[in-house]
């Protein structure tokens, strides 16, 4: 008997056959795989956040008042806002219900001028204060009093907002801070 033509190309198999496992994962390595591989994802995910979130800018505002204005149209407002994080933030605008405008103004020497932000430094304190940098308020549309208080909102490029209540001082009123 003469072979046919398709026994002659068919490989011949030497010594017992084991059927391949293509593109499956054998069941004994599906354990550790996916232990391994959870623990990589988790690693990755906390790192990021707690690094940039202890880097973070941290401010908080102290000393703030008014003196009592002495125009029914202009006062001015100090206070410090210190950052404990280590990263740089900028004090971009304020609002307030008392004023329809309030800037921020720097002093260089003798001369004021509006500006649009003041950097607030990371570990340290941007202080606004009588005779240097400070906020105005203008176009009043009451009159604040010694004794009461007016409510101002500080905006900032990266924090969130923060709500002051600035006390009204008398209009020659000088912390005894030194700021």
């Amino acid at each position: 008997m003469r072979p046919r033509l398709a026994d002659a190309v068919r490989p011949r198999l030497v010594g017992p056959v084991r059927p391949r496992l293509v593109g499956l994962v054998r069941p004994r390595l599906v354990g550790p795989v996916l232990v391994t591989t959870a623990a990589l994802v988790l690693a990755g995910c906390g790192s990021g956040d707690s690094s940039s979130a202890a880097s973070a800018a941290k401010l908080s505002v102290k000393s703030a008042y008014m003196p009592q204005p002495v125009t029914d149209s202009l006062a001015a407002g100090f206070l410090v806002i210190r950052n404990d994080g280590g990263k740089a933030d900028e004090l971009t605008s304020v609002t307030s219900d008392i004023a329809q405008d309030v800037t921020v103004h720097e002093t260089d020497g003798q001369s004021m001028q509006e500006i649009k932000g003041l950097k607030v430094p990371a570990d340290g304190e941007l202080v606004l204060k009588s005779g240097g940098n400070h906020l105005m308020f203008e176009n009043l549309k009451r009159k604040p009093k010694e004794g009461e208080t007016v409510s101002l909102r500080l905006n900032f490029t990266k924090s969130k907002a923060i709500t002051v209540e600035m006390p009204v001082k008398s209009a020659t009123y000088q912390p005894t801070s030194g700021r």
